[in-house]
């Protein structure tokens, strides 16, 4: 099984201009381990809202590559959302999943892909054509080229280490983590607008 946290860094390494949309708890703490910024939001909150909220970002923001990281608890919820990503195609959207079998956040209960459910085959029974199983790092590395290249929509499933990390907390105000971002796409008179 692969480290969650290595998976993030690589991904996110020489990014240029993708943005990061974050699930609540691991997927958030970890991408803010490796450097926190205005092209990352991640989530307190709205438990299955990542998928969707990233897609908000790609079709908004159509030239710059949108990355959704994702714990599979947090897509098990928001299952119905890959449909909704296949049909309206974003070419600049990428979700991958981290999939430690377990909720994280509430005492590492058993999720169903425990048990079998494949995350994978549902996102391509959803209609999304353009999937892989993370299985190394130069997966990541590859996954991080077709997301720059805007070659999706993609979907990306590794399976990880379920062991905890040490905490690395983003800032807690989420009116704070939108507008940052706003003023990143937009520019500094964009917190008036």
């Amino acid at each position: 099984m692969l480290d969650r946290r290595e998976i993030c860094a690589e991904v996110l390494r020489d990014r240029g201009p993708m943005l990061c949309v974050a699930s609540l708890g691991a997927a958030a703490w970890d991408i803010t381990a490796i450097g926190d910024g205005p092209q990352n939001l991640p989530l307190w909150g709205g438990m299955g809202g990542a998928a969707m909220i990233g897609l908000g970002l790609a079709l908004a923001q159509p030239e710059v590559p949108v990355l959704v990281i994702a714990g599979d608890g947090e897509m098990l919820m928001a299952v119905g959302s890959l449909a909704t990503i296949a049909h309206q195609a974003p070419r600049n959207l990428a979700v991958l999943v981290l999939d430690n079998e377990h909720y994280g956040e509430t005492g590492m209960q058993a999720t169903a892909t425990r048990h079998g459910t494949d995350l994978l085959v549902m996102a391509q029974g959803a209609g999304i054509s353009r999937t892989r199983r993370i299985a190394s790092l130069d997966d990541v590395r590859a996954l991080r080229a077709e997301a720059l290249a805007m070659q999706g929509p993609l979907f990306a499933l590794a399976k990880i280490d379920p062991a905890p990390k040490p905490l690395v907390l983003p800032p807690r105000e989420g009116a704070l983590l939108q507008a940052r971002m706003r003023e990143h796409l937009l520019g500094p008179s964009a917190h008036t607008a």
